[in-house]
C-alpha cells in the first residue's frame, strides 16, 4: 500500500467515476483498476460496490475515506513544513496579517527582514474572515499578525503593542477633538464600517462600544478594506471607526480623532514549529520599535 494508491482512492471516493477519476489523476482507467484491486487485495477488503452504471462506497471505504483523507492532509503539512526547515535561512514563511498594519508597522518589519534575512522568500497574505488561527493550524501560514491574542494551545501569542482607534472623518467635517464631548452626538451620523453582523474581532470591538454608547449606527456601506474605507470618507460619503495605524496611509481629506479606546497586534505561531527561520522573524518583529513611532 502507497501513500499514491490512498490518494487514488480517494479521488475516486469523491468522484465515484472510474473514467473521471482517471481523467482527473492523469492516468488510465485500466491503470486506475488495478491500483483500487491491488489495494483491496492487500487489504483484504472491499472498498467499492461497483456494476456497469454505478460506483458505490461500501461502509468499509467510507470508514477509511474518512481515516485517510484526515491522515493524507496531515502528512501533506508534515511534508510542506519539512521543506520549509530543510531550505532554513534562503527559505520559504507564509505570513498572514490585519489591512490595518499594511501602512504602518508591515513596511518597517519587511525592510528589516530584507536587510536582516535577504534570501527569505516571503507570502503575505490578507485573509478576509481573519481566521489566522485555521491558518496556522492548517500550516498555510507560519507567522499571524492579529488584533486579538489567539487562545489555543498549541499556538503561542506576543504582544506587540497597543494603539488608538479613531473615528475618520472628511477634512471639512464638523467633528473635532475639541467639540467631541458625548460619542452619542454621532448617532444621526453615516457610517462606512465593518458589518457588525461579524463575529471577529475587530467588529465585535465596535459593535461593544456602539452597545455602550446607547445606540445603532446608520450604517451606508459595510467593507472589511480600511483602503476603501478612506477612500469613500474622504469623498464625504459617511464617517468611519479605524486603528490609528491607518494615518500613515497618508490619504488626503480625511482626519482621525483618536477615541479613549485602544486595540492591540499581537504576532502568533505554533509552538511547535522547528523552523529556526521562523524564530528568527518572530524576534526581528519583537524588537522593532513602533510604538513610538505612534507616540510620535
Amino acid at each position: 500500500m502507497t501513500i499514491q494508491q490512498i490518494k487514488y482512492f480517494l479521488t475516486l471516493a469523491n468522484e465515484l467515476h472510474f473514467w473521471k477519476t482517471a481523467e482527473k489523476i492523469f492516468i488510465s482507467q485500466s491503470t486506475l483498476t488495478r491500483q483500487i484491486k491491488s489495494l483491496e487485495d492487500e487489504l483484504n477488503v472491499q472498498l467499492f460496490e461497483r456494476d456497469k452504471r454505478n460506483v458505490k462506497l461500501t461502509d468499509a471505504g467510507k470508514f477509511l475515506q474518512e481515516k485517510w483523507a484526515t491522515t493524507i492532509n496531515e502528512l501533506d503539512h508534515i511534508h510542506k513544513q519539512a521543506k520549509k526547515i530543510d531550505q532554513g535561512t534562503s527559505g520559504f514563511l507564509s505570513i498572514s496579517y490585519p489591512g490595518s498594519i499594511a501602512f504602518s508597522y508591515l513596511p518597517p518589519f519587511l525592510e528589516k527582514l530584507n536587510t536582516t534575512l535577504p534570501d527569505l522568500k516571503l507570502e503575505l497574505t490578507e485573509p478576509t474572515d481573519e481566521n489566522h488561527e485555521k491558518l496556522l493550524l492548517d500550516y498555510e501560514t507560519d507567522i499571524a499578525f492579529n488584533r486579538d491574542e489567539i487562545k489555543n494551545t498549541h499556538i503561542a501569542s506576543h504582544k506587540l503593542f497597543s494603539e488608538s482607534i479613531c473615528i475618520v472623518v472628511p477634512t471639512n467635517h464638523w467633528l473635532t477633538e475639541k467639540n467631541l464631548g458625548n460619542f452619542n452626538d454621532l448617532k444621526d451620523e453615516k457610517f462606512i464600517i465593518s458589518g457588525l453582523h461579524r463575529s471577529t474581532y475587530f467588529p465585535s470591538l465596535l459593535r461593544d462600544l456602539f452597545n455602550k454608547n446607547g445606540f445603532e449606527p446608520k450604517t451606508v456601506i459595510e467593507s472589511d478594506f480600511g483602503g476603501m474605507i478612506l477612500n469613500l470618507v474622504a469623498q464625504e460619503l459617511g464617517i468611519s471607526i479605524l486603528p490609528y495605524s491607518y494615518t500613515f496611509s497618508k490619504a488626503q481629506n480625511v482626519r482621525f480623532i483618536k477615541l479613549n479606546e485602544e486595540i492591540d497586534l499581537f504576532i502568533n505561531w505554533r509552538k511547535s514549529d522547528p523552523n529556526r527561520t521562523t524564530q528568527k522573524v518572530i524576534e526581528l518583529a519583537k524588537n522593532i520599535n513602533y510604538q513610538n513611532q505612534l507616540l510620535n
